[in-house]
């Protein structure tokens, strides 16, 4: 019995999810899958590719499962792109001169970037940014010590991108765009001018209006040295990034006799088909849909992928084809939220403009309205809080009036606009086409009873995440209409939040975990332990409150000790091997001669690990149990404190050399940021708490990747609050500027205190920010214009704790009862662990294995 052979020529995000069709679809278990991919990796997510500069890694931008082409009979050939097709023969050869026959190809081939005829485009120092291997390329480039300024030529989506990308590479960043504003596809002249003086404001020079004329290079080694403009004027740049769009990758189908668009694109029909044979589909940005478009956005190329899967799954699957598709976005660049749907620019006959715009704090919104009051589109910048609610009313009449729904929420009336006002058909989430039926269907008619489980029902939510927000508040209220109590408690123990069990213990003033679980917990709960959930974040609140409430005493003492995680009960972080970590705190990353001379000999003696970390201190790594005091004795005595690495409190302040040494600095960064460390260390806090202070726009501190972040004007400090470089990067949002050192370290208080008051348990400020209600703009309201009234109160906090600190590892080696846990057997404290054995690397020693008895294993292996 002869098998089909499909292949698929690409392996990009559109690709992938075409894969991902089949399989669902039972083809993979009864047809030959092939595929052809140029690129190195499997399938990854180009969608947040900058991530990577924000510390995500390329294994964690990827969208292809472990094993998943294994499991699914998927032969996956990377770095082997098809150079040919032979359509009468039915066969594609691949580079490697593979002959490959098929009775269905599927072209996923993509979008190449597009370089304007710019003279010299071709010299040393030029980019595009498209690809993993690109931003390898461009981070090389960027960090050597030839380059200081860059250029991108392109204001759209990735241009904006890649501005930030070299921004945070610590550039002096200039954006060059031919039209006459930022985002001229998706924003009108109001929103491209918020933009702009927002981008502007973070230090990038924009050029609008004008082109790229000539890359100048240097005479010695033909490198690029900067750029002339089309008005006459020039840029000094050792960088130049081509960020001006996309073009559909098509030559191989036009070689193949193909038919293509006029303006390029696979010619296809509402099914993918390829108008000029049956036997060839094109899907994603290098296809001329049905309607005529080159979708260049991923979520229409995901719905052409499930498009063209059905039609190759054959009759059985009889859905409708692909015959257009949403093109509404909703975005993060730089920091600032842009978002466009519908008819943002206004173009149908008789639409009108409903606009907010508030240049003080770069908020611009508008929404289009069509004569009947429909809601044909809009524009938002600066605040896109509403876009999940507005883009599905489009083409109906809002239950609101428009000028209520472009209003800050803290202007805004109370309106009937929320999610059960949506029709069933609105789409929900654009990236896989969910709409509000088939939400409420997952809760009524399959039993999905939390956003986890819709979400993975559904897939709604699990592309870009804007919808997500929308999506909880759909499930919560379904729920709720079908009768289900929606349990908001901490736990199965505390019926409260975390933020109504932080009101309780600060206005009782309660010291310890029993008597709040007694007091104040469930009814079967009282008189229990607890559990992993309550335990840690009762602990936290108690120590965070503990000068304010009388607590007292030590995080080791008495019932506290037994609320710890792990970490916290040794004060140190657990490596993957059973060995700790010691991190001694290094503030502002300044540190003398003499201290780095007992760092060095601490861990020759005891054989540790050391590595630089990116928060400018020194990590001792592989130290047993039963070491952790005498180390710690040692770097006590040096004057070293705990550095608070294992605990939910303040990690670091980073921060550049700033006015003392760098030539562009214009504040003293590295004093702000021993001051801050020092007036926030052992703040214990919701989440990980971590900060920058850089001393001029250049920012080299990463500031705006931080908790909270600092950055030097010639008029004082500009803050930052809740940036994340973690696996959901966030740029943090400007909270104040032009501020003196008292007015910063004011807020700075006011915001840490409100963040540990408010927010829910393990929620970075990132996320605490974009859930709290009301946003950025009500955080400002509480803690800049005190519009609640309780700033004394949570300055009165901050100063209790400033005062009551006290270093933990100093207090464990005064403390002999204490000292007693730090043991590797409680019934043989005096003998050293016997297991853990150490092999060099790197010319340092390492852990190897953690083996109570039986052969040696390496790390990762198996008993």
């Amino acid at each position: 019995m002869s098998t089909d052979t499909i292949v698929l020529i690409g392996h990009g995000m559109v690709g992938q999810r075409f894969l991902e069709e089949l399989a669902e679809r039972g083809v993979t278990a009864r047809s030959r899958v092939i595929v052809l991919a140029e690129e190195a990796r499997p399938a990854y997510d180009r969608v947040r590719l900058t991530s990577y500069f924000s510390g995500v890694t390329p294994d964690e931008l990827s969208l292809t499962p472990p094993g998943f082409a294994r499991e699914h009979g998927i032969e996956l050939l990377l770095s082997d792109p098809a150079e040919s097709i032979d359509r009468a023969a039915r066969t594609v050869t691949a580079r490697s001169g593979r002959v490959i026959r098929y009775d269905t190809l599927v072209l996923a081939t993509g979008s190449a970037p597009f370089v304007p005829p710019v003279e010299g485009r071709d010299a040393p120092g030029c980019f595009v940014y498209r690809t993993i291997e690109d931003l390898l390329a461009i981070e090389e480039w960027a960090t050597s010590d030839r380059t200081r300024s860059g250029v991108v030529v392109g204001g759209g989506l990735l241009g904006l991108e890649a501005a930030g990308a070299l921004r945070g590479l610590g550039l002096d960043t200039h954006i060059v765009e031919f039209n006459p504003r930022l985002m001229p596809v998706q924003v009108d002249e109001g929103g491209g001018a918020a933009l702009r003086r927002t981008v502007e404001d973070m230090g990038l020079t924009v050029h609008t209006g004008v082109g790229g004329q000539r890359i100048r290079t240097r005479a010695e080694d033909g490198a690029v040295c900067g750029m002339d403009l089309s008005d006459g004027s020039s840029v000094d740049a050792e960088l130049v990034v081509f960020s001006a769009g996309v073009r559909p990758r098509d030559a191989l189908a036009r070689a193949a006799g193909l038919a293509v668009g006029e303006r390029g694109g696979i010619a296809v029909d509402a099914h993918c088909v390829s108008v000029s044979d049956p036997a060839v589909y094109a899907i994603g940005e290098c296809a001329q849909a049905a309607d005529g478009r080159v979708y260049g956005l991923v979520a229409p190329g995901y719905e052409m992928a499930a498009t063209a899967a059905r039609a190759i799954a054959g009759p059985d699957a009889p859905e409708a084809g692909f015959t257009g598709a949403d093109t509404s976005t909703k975005l993060k660049l730089l920091g600032v939220d842009v978002a466009s749907f519908g008819d943002a620019h206004g173009t149908a006959d008789g639409a009108l403009e409903v606009v907010y715009a508030d240049s003080r704090s770069g908020v611009y919104k508008k929404l289009v309205i069509g004569p009947d009051g429909t809601l044909r589109g809009g524009v938002l910048v600066g605040d896109a809080d509403s876009y999940g609610m507005l883009r599905p009313l489009t083409g109906s009449v809002p239950p609101a009036p428009p000028e209520q729904l472009v209003l800050p929420a803290g202007l805004a009336p109370p309106t009937a606009l929320g999610p059960g006002a949506l029709p069933d058909e609105a789409v929900i989430c654009s990236c896989h086409n969910v709409t509000k039926g088939t939400i409420r269907a997952a809760v009524t008619d399959h039993a999905r009873t939390s956003l986890p489980e819709v979400k993975k029902c559904t897939r709604a939510g699990t592309g870009c995440g804007s919808c997500v927000k929308v999506l909880g508040q759909l499930v919560n209220e379904e729920l709720a209409a079908g009768g289900a109590e929606i349990d908001s408690g901490l736990c199965g123990c505390f019926a409260q939040t975390r933020r109504e069990l932080y009101e309780i213990v600060l206005a009782l003033r309660i010291t310890g975990f029993r008597q709040l679980l007694d007091g104040h917990g469930r009814e079967a709960a009282r008189g229990g332990e607890g559990c992993e959930i309550c335990k840690p974040a009762v602990a936290s609140i108690i120590a965070s409150l503990a000068p304010s409430i009388g607590a007292g005493g030590h995080v080791l003492d008495g019932e506290q000790a037994a609320l710890q995680d792990t970490n916290d009960h040794f004060l140190a972080n657990i490596q993957r091997n059973g060995s700790y970590s010691v991190v001694p705190r290094v503030p502002g990353g300044e540190i003398t001669p003499e201290k780095l001379i007992v760092i060095g000999e601490v861990a020759r003696d005891f054989g540790l690990y050391t590595k630089i970390t990116g928060g400018q201190r020194i990590d001792l790594f592989g130290a047993r149990v039963d070491q952790l005091p005498a180390i710690w004795g040692r770097l006590v005595d040096a004057g070293f404190e705990s550095g608070h690495a294992y605990g939910k409190s303040l990690r670091t302040v980073k921060s550049c050399v700033g006015s003392t040494w760098c030539r562009y600095g214009v504040q003293d960064s590295v004093r702000m940021a021993i001051d801050l460390e020092l007036r926030y260390r052992g703040l214990r806090s919701p989440h990980k708490l971590k900060s920058g202070v850089s001393g001029c726009a250049r920012e080299c501190a990463e500031a705006m990747g931080k908790d909270f972040g600092v950055i030097a004007t010639a008029n004082g400090w500009n803050l930052y609050v809740g940036g994340n470089g973690g696996a959901t990067p966030r740029h943090a949002d400007l909270l104040a500027q032009d501020l003196s050192d008292a007015e910063l370290v004011r807020l700075v208080d006011r915001f840490l205190m409100f963040y540990i008051r408010t927010a829910d348990r393990l929620e970075r400020t990132s996320v605490w920010l974009e859930r709290i209600e009301g946003g950025l703009d009500h955080v400002r309201d509480v803690v800049v214009h005190d519009s609640l009234g309780i700033c004394a109160e949570l300055e009165a906090l901050m100063a209790a704790h400033v005062a009551g600190y006290r270093d933990e590892w100093a207090q464990v080696i005064e403390d002999p009862e204490k000292l007693r846990r730090f043991v590797s057997f409680v019934n043989a404290p005096d003998v050293p662990d016997p297991s853990v054995r150490f092999v060099p690397e790197r010319g340092q020693s390492k852990p190897d294995l953690v083996l109570l008895s039986g052969p040696e294993i390496p790390v990762g292996g198996r008993v």
